[in-house]
């Protein structure tokens, strides 16, 4: 047998052992859930978090023309990432309808790091902040009377920026749900009150 045609055939059967190896591998991540073709989904891209200060946060808590639902949350927060599943699907309900934003109160450290990984975990599409104040009661102050500074905490403010409900505490779905659509309904609109 000639060189030529031994390398020839070490080729094939290397070429032969690499693709049956790749496909059982792809049947092996099939068989555990994880997709080896094309098209497959892609992992979710990190959502950008910006940066609030207390400027910013009175700007960001201005209704543009229609309802704003603000919630204030953070990592360490036990019961934010328990109700955190909750208001994505809200967020996706009321899409078009209501603007809602997140602001987290995490260390500025996180902004980078913890707080958009939890959001993407969450497939919170949103827009997402971090408050960084240097005076947290001007900031209390100016999210509303009722705030304390605990978490998580809801507030829903109408069309003209007038608060309308909120919620210390863990906010129960159905309440906010029936809020929302108190502020919704055609008997609450400015054209009609």
């Amino acid at each position: 047998m000639s060189f030529v045609r031994i390398v020839k055939s070490g080729a094939f059967a290397a070429v032969f052992v690499f693709c049956l190896s790749a496909s059982m591998l792809g049947q092996a991540n099939t068989a555990a859930g994880k997709s080896a073709v094309a098209g497959a989904p892609i992992p979710r891209k990190a959502p950008v978090v910006k940066q609030l200060n207390i400027a910013g946060l009175r700007k960001a808590l201005t209704p543009a023309g229609k309802p704003l639902l603000v919630n204030f949350w953070a990592t360490w927060c036990d019961p934010c990432r328990e109700e955190f599943p909750d208001l994505v699907k809200l967020d996706a309900e009321y899409k078009g309808k209501i603007d809602f934003i997140t602001i987290s109160l995490d260390e500025l450290s996180e902004i980078a790091r913890d707080v958009p990984k939890f959001l993407s975990e969450m497939k919170a599409e949103m827009p997402a902040y971090l408050l960084k104040a240097e005076d947290d009661d001007a900031a209390i102050t100016i999210v509303s009377k009722d705030f304390a500074g605990a978490l998580p905490f809801t507030i829903l403010y109408d069309a003209s920026g007038k608060q309308a409900y909120f919620r210390q505490g863990k906010v129960k779905m159905e309440t906010l749900r029936a809020e929302l659509d108190k502020l919704l309904s055609p008997a609450t609109t400015p054209a009609n009150k």
